[in-house]
């Protein structure tokens, strides 16, 4: 079994869930008392989100790169980045280390398509639904992807920073995606990327009513099949 390398903490929420679904694969597909190899460099998230919210990517960059540095140099045979948004700085992370760094664009790509999904509601940080880069990554793929209107972007964008990350989940905020969802169907789409890591610990992918992708899981998913292969 390979080693995998987790940059967490972004928000420390998640970075549980990773874990959680990284051991939990690697069990059911070992058996018995098999857990995964697992190397964590877990990130405080508060100045990352102030460099978010300035737009500073390059000193974000920097730091995710000298958190891929550290897990290579522990023996890490491959990379996470446990965030969608911070995938910004996926070149500046792949570039720092000579182990693959897996991308989570990619396994949410892939994830889709196996759902049958050609048309996605990115439900996401700001960052991430209103920057090219994972769209872009998406459509490399087959997969075209829409957003909510930029009130509900706002809105949403709100629910992740200042509930979902500090581990909130509130009625009033499941109505509110439910209901951009409700919107996105009606509008042709065929099928949901709950593109920001926190978002699948307020709804549950099961229950849309389109087929959906959890990004976190996916992820985990792809993780898993690297480290035993």
């Amino acid at each position: 079994m390979k080693v995998v390398g987790l940059i967490g903490g972004m928000s420390a929420e998640s970075t549980t869930v990773y874990y959680q679904q990284i051991n939990r694969l690697a069990r059911e597909r070992l058996g018995g008392l098999h857990s995964a190899k697992i190397a964590l460099w877990s990130l405080d998230f508060a100045p990352i989100a102030e460099l978010q919210a300035q737009d500073d990517w390059a000193a974000t960059g920097g730091i995710l790169a000298d958190a891929a540095r550290r897990l290579e140099g522990v023996g890490a045979e491959a990379v996470l980045i446990c965030a969608n948004t911070m995938h910004l700085n996926y070149g500046e992370v792949s570039s720092a280390v000579s182990v693959p760094v897996i991308h989570i664009a990619d396994a949410t790509a892939e994830a889709l398509k196996a759902a049958g999904v050609s048309k996605a509601l990115l439900l996401a940080t700001r960052f991430t639904m209103e920057k090219p880069f994972y769209a872009e990554r998406l459509a490399a793929h087959g997969i075209e992807t829409v957003t909510p209107p930029k009130a509900d972007r706002d809105r949403l964008h709100a629910i992740i920073y200042d509930e979902l990350v500090l581990g909130v989940v509130t009625e009033a905020s499941q109505a509110a995606v439910l209901a951009m969802i409700e919107d996105a169907k009606a509008a042709g789409c065929d099928g949901i990327a709950f593109a920001c890591t926190e978002i699948g610990l307020l709804l549950d992918p099961a229950q849309m009513p389109l087929p959906t992708v959890d990004t976190a899981v996916a992820h985990c998913q792809a993780a898993v099949a690297f480290a035993l292969s």
